[in-house]
């Protein structure tokens, strides 16, 4: 059985999140670790992390300066909960750089992720931002 795209939206943000936390981590070590009870048959499955991980870095400025844009006056990137913050890039980059993911489902997906790792102001946050993106 190969992985979701759920599961792998959320294996990069917890990349991204152990990324975030310590810039000298080793990625190639943290998908072992996110890797290490899953079986994986695909190698489209690893593809997708690392287009999801590798993209939202890559323009992880332009994805910033569009976050500030739909940000309440007074907020700056800096006092937002990190964890929103992440779900934000990985949400915008698909939605700006992912021609084979629907907004919608990027909206949706992030909305899960915020649910699951952080809390319930929290998704609302999230949808608003994207909602207003799109």
């Amino acid at each position: 059985m190969s992985l979701t795209r759920h599961d792998t939206r959320k294996m990069a943000f917890q990349t991204l999140f152990a990324l975030y936390s310590n810039p000298d981590a080793d990625k190639n070590e943290i998908y072992q670790q996110l890797l290490q009870n899953k079986s994986v048959k695909k190698d489209e499955d690893l593809s997708f992390l690392h287009q999801l991980v590798d993209g939202t870095l890559q323009h992880q400025t332009e994805i910033d300066e569009l976050i500030s844009k739909y940000l309440k006056a007074g907020w700056s990137i800096s006092r937002l909960n990190k964890t929103d913050l992440i779900i934000l890039r990985l949400a915008i980059f698909e939605i700006r750089y992912s021609e084979e993911t629907p907004s919608k489902i990027a909206i949706n997906e992030a909305v899960e992720l915020a649910k699951v790792f952080s809390d319930e102001k929290s998704y609302r946050f999230v949808n608003g931002i994207l909602q207003n993106l799109i």
